[in-house]
């Protein structure tokens, strides 16, 4: 009994230290890279479609946006870096209501994200699906499929940023607010 207490804190120990060196030493995300994909999006390209479902069962596509700045976020429910961003998303689409659409898709099992999104209160519109939206986000540019990754498509549905990693505050304020608030 004694050996396995010791043996359970050693593993348990081990794991710390190796997660906080993985901490650590992370880099920053690898920028998104279409070049090995020919029909992957770059920033200046039209955006590509889409038709996900949403979690209500409906259909939404990219068209259903046209005329209107559109943020995507793709994300799922296992990926930490992802729920940390999301009440940050959710504040910063009820902020830019009146100028900016933002929609979350998720790479995951639908029955996973309904109660997920739920208990986070996330408000702005949430679809779902898996080898589709993996397609999807890799026509947006995303070619490593790493999440989180997060597109900003202008009013005229052209690609104007692309980020592959954790948005934060500053990303928001300088590569989308800055946005919209040119002419």
């Amino acid at each position: 009994m004694n050996r396995m207490i010791r043996f359970a804190a050693v593993a348990v120990i081990g794991l710390a230290l190796g997660a906080g060196f993985a901490w650590l030493t992370r880099g920053q995300p690898p920028a998104p890279d279409p070049e090995g994909a020919p029909d992957a999006a770059r920033v200046g390209d039209p955006r590509p479609d889409f038709r996900h479902a949403a979690l209500d069962g409906r259909y939404v596509e990219a068209a259903d946006f046209d005329g209107r700045p559109l943020l995507i976020n793709f994300w799922a429910t296992w990926c930490a870096p992802c729920v940390r961003e999301m009440p940050l998303l959710d504040d910063f689409a009820e902020q830019e209501a009146d100028r900016l659409a933002v929609i979350g898709i998720a790479i995951d099992d639908p029955g996973a994200v309904a109660p997920f999104v739920e208990e986070l209160g996330v408000d702005y519109p949430i679809l779902v699906g898996t080898t589709d939206v993996m397609r999807t986000q890799r026509r947006f540019g995303n070619t490593a499929g790493l999440l989180p990754y997060t597109v900003l498509v202008d009013a005229d549905g052209t690609i104007a940023w692309q980020f592959l990693g954790e948005v934060k505050p500053e990303h928001l304020e300088r590569e989308v607010r800055a946005r919209l608030s040119s002419p």
